[in-house]
């Protein structure tokens, strides 16, 4: 046992003399100075500016200085735990690491005065927030459904931004269309320019863009000043001027217009913000939609607006807005969610049906909605197939096609805000006889706000339960329409 642990002392000795040794065999001596706990600021960025360095511990005195990878700092005396020093931006100009510790004076001929030093962390260059002064161009005409292959080449000019082989990656062009942003692919980016490309799916609708440049951490931002893009509909087509007048709201704040879209005419809403908030920014939308938020296959027109703009009545001939719809134009209405819950979500249904078939095979136009959007009046149109009968002289065409040769007024009960019990109807309102009604003239139902009356042309030849004449021409209808 003595001899076992006269081996361990052995064993000890031998490590502690190794510890106080370097590798040539000298002797080191440990720092005898003031206690250093911790530094303020501890670690600071690539090209920053000058700032204050305070050093905290314990058993500084007056003459004690920071020393700055050994060098020493003009160093303030504040109290026996803290000293305060200034570091310039040139200490700081490259990320890395340096040490700072304190300096006292000898106390004695073995006191060497220093400090266990702390390291201070010299991290990466901050990032600048990038700045757009113009891009250009600042509009496009909507691509409608034929956008494939189409694209714009947008030039961004402005400053701070960062070429892509900047370690961070780079500035980021961002494309914000309402609650949707998009990021742009770039082909040349400098200082003071960035070349970047928008593709068609992003112009195919009318509206309005914002376009911001975002430079990555470590610090970096979105520039503040983003620039409009303007997605201008297309030209409108020289069709009847009857269908493609434009509607409003009760308010005058939000219009309904026929535009064209690529090959399409289409129906888009104006917010023009007119007695909104200071901070409603006008804004143009797709009426004529797909679930999916794709444009109407075929032309769209004669929108009609609810009284607050929510619910939009258009008639089309696009096979991609229902999948109920029937060939041919129909009859459809569009809920925006304009002024619902946010739980709402925008949804086109089929109006311009009947649940007996009845208006199987025909052509549905000029729609009239009411000021709640619950009841939609309409003209619908049966192609004649009828052909006259041999023999006889000036007889009037016939068919046995149910409905043939007629113009008829519908109004359709949608049940939108109405009781619980209630069950979505069409309802026919007039029967006019003719041999070839779609080659005459169509004219449109007007439905009353309160679709309790409802004024249409052909008072001679339309039946009405009540109704009183206006001229030789117009008619006005009671009807029991309840909302």
């Amino acid at each position: 046992m003595k001899r076992s642990m006269a081996a361990l002392v052995l064993a000890l000795a031998t490590v502690f003399a190794a510890g106080s040794c370097n590798e040539t065999n000298t002797t080191f001596q440990r720092n005898t100075g003031a206690l250093l706990s911790f530094l303020s600021p501890a670690d600071a960025n690539a090209g920053g500016g000058d700032f204050t360095l305070t050093a905290s511990g314990a058993g500084f005195v007056e003459k004690t200085v920071i020393q700055w990878n050994g060098k020493s700092r003009t160093t303030t005396f504040v109290n026996s735990s803290q000293l305060t020093a200034t570091i310039s931006a040139s200490d700081i100009a490259s990320p890395g690491r340096v040490f700072v510790n304190t300096l006292s004076p000898a106390r004695y001929s073995n006191d060497n005065g220093l400090s266990t030093p702390l390291a201070f962390i010299i991290g990466p260059a901050l990032n600048p927030v990038p700045a757009i002064t113009s891009i250009s161009p600042t509009s496009a005409t909507a691509c409608g459904v034929s956008c494939a292959g189409v694209t714009v080449t947008l030039m961004i000019n402005g400053s701070s931004f960062l070429p892509k082989t900047d370690p961070s990656g780079g500035s980021v062009v961002h494309w914000n269309s309402g609650l949707i942003q998009s990021d742009l692919s770039t082909t040349a980016i400098s200082a003071a320019q960035i070349t970047a490309t928008v593709p068609g799916n992003l112009i195919s609708a009318a509206g309005t863009a914002t376009v911001t440049v975002f430079n990555p951490v470590p610090g970096g931002g979105t520039s503040p000043n983003g620039q409009p893009f303007t997605i201008n509909p297309g030209p409108i087509a020289a069709h009847d001027v009857a269908e493609d007048s434009p509607a409003m709201s009760a308010d005058g704040r939000y219009v309904a217009y026929t535009g064209v879209e690529g090959d399409h005419s289409q129906i888009f809403l104006r917010d023009t913000c007119e007695g909104a908030d200071s901070d409603c920014q006008p804004r143009t939308s797709l009426v004529s939609a797909a679930e999916d938020g794709a444009a109407g296959d075929g032309d769209s027109r004669s929108p009609s607006v609810s009284a607050d703009g929510r619910y939009i009545a258009f008639s089309s001939a696009a096979t991609n807005l229902r999948k109920e719809a029937a060939p041919g134009r129909q009859v459809f209405l569009r809920e925006t969610c304009l002024g619902g819950a946010a739980s709402c979500k925008p949804a086109t249904q089929l109006i311009s049906t009947d649940a007996n078939g009845a208006l199987s095979g025909t052509e549905n136009l000029l729609p009239s909605v009411s000021a709640s959007g619950r009841f939609v009046a309409f003209l619908s149109v049966t192609p004649s197939r009828a052909t006259p009968k041999a023999g006889a002289k000036g007889a009037a065409s016939t068919s046995t096609a149910p409905n043939s040769g007629y113009r008829q007024v519908f109004v359709r009960d949608t049940c939108i805000g109405g009781a619980n019990d209630c069950t979505p109807r069409t309802t026919r309102i007039s029967i006019q006889p003719g041999d070839a009604p779609a080659a005459g003239a169509r004219t449109k139902p007007a439905l009353s706000g309160s679709a309790r009356r409802l004024a249409l042309a052909g008072r001679d030849a339309t039946l009405f339960t009540r109704g009183t004449a206006v001229d030789d021409s117009v008619f006005l209808a009671l009807i029991d329409s309840k909302q």
